[in-house]
């Protein structure tokens, strides 16, 4: 058994507020944004129910498509989160891909981030998403470990809209 055998996604919770918004700005620090949006002008209540709305694909803003938004833990410890796009648009073909994913600084290393992408790629699946593109930075060695573990296989690289690489990945 290892320390990842536990790991959970699930989507947040009213519980979750302290420790989702400590994460982001941990986050914040390294350039990666947790929670997307925040803070939201409408609290975290609001914010709860604008990702069950893009789940649904209701009321989505311009540019975005519907995502399941899930928070990642180890026992009782919130350790990252994943993004799953249930649809590509231009933005996220070229340097979003499908699935994102962010582990806090104190559990990098310890395989959670492989068995988030795991995870997150059965939740693409059932959104009918078949063939997955997941991208990372092109100085970003761990991630692109991450990736080709779950089985990714090296496509392009690509400029994102900072200018900087991104390698992109598709897993079938």
């Amino acid at each position: 058994m290892t320390q990842t055998d536990g790991l959970r996604l699930r989507p947040p919770l009213p519980a979750d507020e302290v420790e989702a918004v400590r994460a982001h700005a941990e986050l914040a620090a390294d350039g990666f944004v947790f929670l997307f949006d925040w803070p939201s002008p409408l609290g975290w209540p609001g914010y709860l129910d604008r990702l069950r709305r893009q789940r649904c694909g209701l009321d989505l803003e311009p540019g975005r498509v519907p995502a399941t938004f899930l928070l990642a833990f180890a026992g009782a410890a919130l350790v990252g989160r994943v993004s799953v796009r249930h649809a590509l648009n231009a933005f996220l073909e070229n340097e979003g891909g499908h699935i994102g994913y962010g582990v806090r600084p104190p559990y990098r290393g310890r395989g959670y981030a492989t068995e988030m992408l795991r995870q997150a790629l059965v939740v693409a699946r059932a959104e009918g998403v078949d063939r997955v593109l997941v991208t990372t930075d092109d100085a970003n060695a761990a991630s692109q470990a991450v990736i080709t573990r779950c089985g990714g296989e090296y496509c392009d690289t690509r400029v994102d809209s900072a200018g900087q690489p991104v390698r992109r990945y598709w897993i079938d």
